[in-house]
């Protein structure tokens, strides 16, 4: 049995195979393997009896779900009206400057992926993105030069 596979059937059992556990499911993929493969879409399809098509509409429907790799550091930033008017734009160039990539890029070392999402809901404390499932609000851009050299350190003790 080939390692996605077991993956799927684990979450399967895990979650059940109706489909309401499709989401879960793929979440649960997102969350071991950053993203969701076109095998381990085939693999969803085949366990909970759907087409690949369903699994394939439903992955690339939510913005928290990848169907290609990203980074180990997913950052994503605010862009609604609110954070906009707060300064987000000055992160998001902050951010490119620093990381070297643009938005929709990931860097050369595979660390860090940048995107935009829709509401965080941090509108009282914008601008605000989120570092995989981590916070960040009221930024500027000497707060995000900080936040990502920790995430550097981090992960150069990582390896």
């Amino acid at each position: 049995m080939t390692e996605v596979k077991q993956l799927v059937k684990g979450l399967a059992d895990q979650h059940g195979r109706t489909m309401e556990s499709l989401l879960p499911i793929l979440q649960g993929i997102v969350y071991q393997e950053q993203h969701i493969s076109e095998d381990a879409m085939v693999e969803v399809a085949k366990e909970l009896n759907i087409s690949a098509a369903q699994v394939y509409g439903t992955a690339t429907f939510y913005s928290f779900l990848h169907t290609k790799p990203l980074g180990k550091y997913v950052i994503r930033v605010c862009k609604t009206i609110t954070c906009m008017m707060h300064g987000k734009n000055q992160i998001i160039s902050e951010l490119e400057g620093v990381l070297k990539i643009k938005l929709g890029e990931t860097s050369h070392d595979g660390k860090f992926t940048l995107l935009e999402t829709n509401c965080l809901g941090q509108c009282h404390k914008g601008p605000a993105m989120l570092i995989n499932d981590v916070p960040y609000t009221d930024l500027t851009p000497e707060k995000v030069r900080d936040i990502i050299m920790s995430y550097r350190k981090k992960a150069i003790s990582a390896n």
